[in-house]
């Protein structure tokens, strides 16, 4: 397995197992949540991808469950805040909002380290842009919550090249990732400046929902036919085709691959199979544009 240097010292695999859907199994115990890590550390897929809100903020529990001293040494974990949906433990606010206070972020890292039954986050994320955040504050608490030892490194997720300027123009530390959906079904962070502008400073992407949250398993399209064509010539399946793509692209991009059946999981590294010549990306790419590039 490939992995990537985020900072100095912290370094990922290269495919990040996505833990959205943890707690929409039918089986969250500890032993089956385990069974799904190990086979993404058979792989080489050390790196697990969490986010406070997930499973109605109640995945990172589930994973601290399944929680040992001898997996922690094994894996890196990323998770997420500042949102505060009216379920779970925010089940009385009266509205779905961001919160990027110093308050929030440090009972949201608190609440993560118990949950998770761990004593370092190695990568906390800033999960949606807050047009409330005073840049100042919440870069402060992110500086803070480095120099404590309680988490190793930061970023963000969803931001645009606004967000990420304003709150690094606040902070000493610097933000090490935007995760950002990337996929053959959202193709415009590669024109819009999303991807480009992390690539001119070399922080690697990360990418959600890279099999366009399930539709390009599913859908037969124009796009598909090129990727089930693709798939019988080299012998994977659609999603390898799909995340070769992303791992093809010189920026370096993290996928994030979220799913809750282990023969799926096991099958994550074949992307690594698939030869993707510059001429095979274009012409998939063009399949998902629907037209040729100008």
């Amino acid at each position: 397995m490939q992995r990537v240097d985020l900072q100095e010292g912290l370094d990922f695999s290269r495919i990040v197992y996505g833990m959205w859907r943890l707690g929409d199994d039918t089986d969250t115990s500890p032993a089956h949540v385990r069974a799904k890590i190990d086979a993404c550390l058979e792989q080489g897929i050390t790196t697990l991808d969490q986010a406070d809100i997930y499973g109605g903020y109640e995945a990172e529990e589930i994973l601290g469950a399944a929680m040992t001293p001898e997996l922690r040494q094994q894996i890196q974990i990323v998770t997420k805040c500042d949102i505060v949906a009216p379920v779970g433990r925010y089940a009385d606010a009266p509205v779905k909002y961001y919160d990027t206070s110093r308050a929030h972020i440090m009972a949201s890292v608190d609440h993560s380290l118990r949950l998770m039954q761990i004593e370092q986050i190695d990568l906390l994320l800033i999960h949606r842009p807050d047009p409330m955040m005073d840049h100042r504050e919440t870069g402060a608490a992110l500086d803070e919550i480095v120099a404590s030892g309680k988490v190793r490194a930061v970023g963000v997720s969803n931001f645009k090249q606004h967000d990420w300027t304003l709150l690094q123009s606040a902070m000493k530390s610097p933000l090490v990732t935007n995760q950002i959906e990337l996929s053959l079904s959202a193709v415009e962070g590669f024109t819009n400046g999303d991807v480009a502008y992390l690539q001119e400073r070399d922080i690697p992407p990360m990418a959600w929902s890279p099999l366009g949250g399930g539709a390009l398993m599913s859908s037969n399209t124009a796009l598909t036919t090129v990727m089930d064509r693709v798939s019988a010539d080299q012998g994977v399946d659609r999603a390898a085709v799909a995340v070769a793509w992303l791992l093809a692209h010189p920026a370096g991009i993290l996928p994030v691959m979220g799913t809750n059946t282990i023969e799926r999981i096991k099958g994550f590294s074949r992307a690594f199979d698939v030869d993707m010549t510059r001429q095979l990306w274009f012409e998939l790419y063009t399949a998902a544009l629907g037209k040729e590039v100008p």
